[in-house]
């Protein structure tokens, strides 16, 4: 057997069905699921309409961390729904207050080795402790928890060489920010990211997490470390050194690509307005007065982390100019900092402390002030997510962001001219699992309790042979599924598709115009199918799939773009949206909003490798013809035709 990658010999040890090859479709065995109660409700609904009485998985458990705030009673109907459900189909479930998924996940639950299949984009976050953890889709993740395996394109693997280590004040968030800044936040679909080499044994659990967690935001599949002696130091920290197992690459592996970082040359970073991509040097921007700064998010909530924060701040006080918020990333964290009085000290200096929960990040509270700006140690930035229009919002990590609510500007920490604090693993971390409850045994017919908020997961009819679609709106690159979906204020209606749908691209609404949702629907009505025109890179960040179901609920069944995001892609095949690309970019300049498209005999042309004539006409009657093409294999080609995978 030739040299393999650590990524590849998990694949392969995992492999249910193909070839392990770039650019193969393959089908894989997942070990472990998590679901997170912005995904997790239609993820059981889903798992309820494929009638599974049990989950078929290794382990599965459901979090409660993105909307623990309880204003009106659809959130803690979900939560009712979900901590039932649970004990139905014998999953484990996080009560509020547990902590954010993925660290808690890295706490108490990752082994290397295992695949962990999320319906939350940051899964990889697991890759810190040599999992192959993969986000997906909740309906991907539902068919997971009933046994099924997870087909994926085989990744191209980049190998990331590490020498060196990082100097005081420069952090783990600095790193994957240097990795954004040479691979962008776009055209890495299909690839995976692989740390290797000297510099990797000195980056401990924690901050290796923090590098795999961000690597979502490149479209990656998935990041992953080796599993060796710090890996080893963590799990038996956690008192669970029986999952320790050492993993790595051979040492002849082959890389699609290798990049070399000098850890010791790393500055700090940070991620500018409105995209994670957007990276420029700490130095470049100090000095730009901030009014807000947030410390958290699965990102950055370690005990490494905020430890470090409460040893800089202890005896000072925070800006007059800044509101600072902390997050603990779990209990276990929160329970730690108390203990030993980090807690007290952020509390003097004049930190808020916030629930151990995703909150910010999401825009679910600690929203910023209108024209200002906000400094966080958070995963995305993209416009809007702080839950203001219009936001200016900053990612650093949690060095640079504590230097900066000392001073009230952007602060490269190394100028504080203060010594930087030590940290050392503890022997023991504090282990209590009292908040995961455990399902009662197969057989005891927990009920399921359903409240009046929740609804149904809404299937779809087959696609039509002949097309004849609208274009509904005409979008650019880098579209989020933030944008298509709005989270914040908006998520509480998730579990009730004909509300939540209203909301389907409300950040592009005008103000006295019909709405997209509107405007979607009168061509549903009308008898046509609605079609989304985007540029690049379509659906990057958040792996929710009601941009996929509320879209479809509205009548959009084709997406039409220079190129689709892996997840959503993933998400819109599931849902019977198909997901078409211009063989032509260009093409994306002749289509408006209003413009009639048309795809006659759809089912003889939509085969692997082949294009699809389709024609373009205008209201004046012009018409034009285009080529377009597709990256769908013949199970996904089946999948959409029908309807998707609940549809038929």
């Amino acid at each position: 057997m030739s040299a393999q990658t650590l990524i590849e010999k998990i694949i392969a040890q995992h492999l249910v069905e193909g070839e392990c090859k770039p650019g193969a479709e393959v089908k894989i065995r997942i070990d472990q699921t998590l679901c997170q109660d912005a995904t997790g409700t239609m993820a059981f609904l889903e798992l309820e309409a494929l009638g599974i009485d049990r989950v078929k998985t290794e382990l599965s458990i459901q979090y409660v961390d993105h909307n623990t705030g309880q204003m009106g009673p659809e959130n803690p109907n979900d939560h009712l729904y979900l901590q039932s459900v649970c004990a139905n189909k014998g999953v484990l479930f996080s009560r509020p207050g547990n902590g954010i998924c993925h660290q808690v996940h890295l706490e108490r639950y990752g082994i290397p080795g295992k695949t962990l299949l999320g319906a939350d984009s940051h899964t990889p976050t697991g890759g810190g402790i040599g999992m192959l953890a993969i986000g997906a889709g909740g309906l991907d993740v539902a068919l997971a928890m009933a046994g099924k395996p997870f087909k994926l394109t085989f990744p191209r693997v980049i190998g990331i060489r590490l020498t060196g280590q990082l100097q005081p004040w420069v952090a783990a968030k600095d790193v994957i920010l240097t990795v954004l800044s040479i691979l962008g936040s776009k055209g890495n679909v299909g690839t995976a990211i692989e740390y290797f080499g000297p510099g990797v044994e000195s980056l401990s659990v924690p901050e290796r997490a923090t590098i795999t967690n961000m690597g979502a935001e490149l479209g990656a599949t998935t990041s992953i470390f080796p599993s060796d002696n710090a890996t080893r130091a963590f799990l038996q920290a956690e008192g669970r050194l029986y999952s320790w197992r050492p993993l790595a690459a051979d040492s002849d592996a082959v890389y699609d690509r290798v990049i070399d970082i000098d850890l010791t040359s790393v500055v700090p970073m940070a991620a500018c307005p409105s995209n994670p991509g957007n990276v420029k040097p700490v130095a470049e921007i100090a000095g730009i007065a901030v009014s807000q700064v947030a410390i958290g998010s699965c990102t950055n909530s370690s005990l490494k982390d905020l430890r470090m924060v409460a040893q800089t701040i202890k005896g000072k006080t925070v800006s007059p100019e800044v509101s600072l918020a902390i997050a603990p990333g779990s209990r276990q964290v929160l329970a730690m900092l108390s203990a030993d009085g980090s807690l007290a000290d952020m509390v003097t200096a004049g930190c808020r402390i916030l629930e151990a929960a995703c909150g910010p990040c999401i825009g679910q509270g600690f929203s910023p002030a209108d024209g200002t700006v906000s400094v966080r140690t958070f995963n995305r930035n993209f416009l809007n997510r702080t839950g203001t229009k219009n936001d200016q919002s900053y990612l650093v990590s949690p060095e640079t962001a504590v230097a900066t609510a000392l001073t009230g500007k952007i602060t490269d920490p190394r100028t504080l001219g203060i010594e930087y604090p030590k940290w050392e693993m503890p022997e023991r971390f504090l282990i209590d699992d009292g908040m995961v409850i455990v399902p009662p045994p197969a057989g005891s017919a927990a009920p399921i309790i359903r409240k009046e908020t929740i609804g149904e997961p809404p299937s779809c009819t087959p696609l039509p042979d002949d097309i004849d679609a609208e274009v509904l709106i005409k979008v650019g690159d880098k579209i989020t599924t933030d944008h298509i979906m709005p989270a914040g204020a908006f998520l509480k209606y998730r579990s009730n598709i004909p509300k939540y749908a209203r909301y389907v691209f409300d950040c592009f609404n005008q103000e006295g115009q019909p709405s997209f949702a509107d405007r979607a629907l009168a061509v549903r009505d009308s008898g046509r199918i609605g079609l989304i025109v985007a540029g690049d890179s379509f659906g990057q960040g958040s792996s929710r799939e009601h941009a996929a179901i509320c879209p479809m609920y509205l009548g959009v069944r084709l997406v039409l773009a220079i190129n689709v995001e892996r997840i959503l892609a993933a998400n819109l095949v599931n849902f019977g949206i198909l997901p078409l690309l211009f063989q032509n970019p260009a093409d994306l300049e002749a289509i408006q909003p209003g413009q009639k498209l048309t795809i006659a005999g759809l089912r003889a042309q939509l085969a692997p490798g082949k294009t699809i004539a389709a024609s373009l006409t205008d209201a004046d009657g012009n018409r034009r013809d285009l080529t377009l093409k597709h990256n769908l294999s013949p199970e996904d080609i089946a999948t959409v035709l029908q309807g998707g995978k609940l549809g038929g």
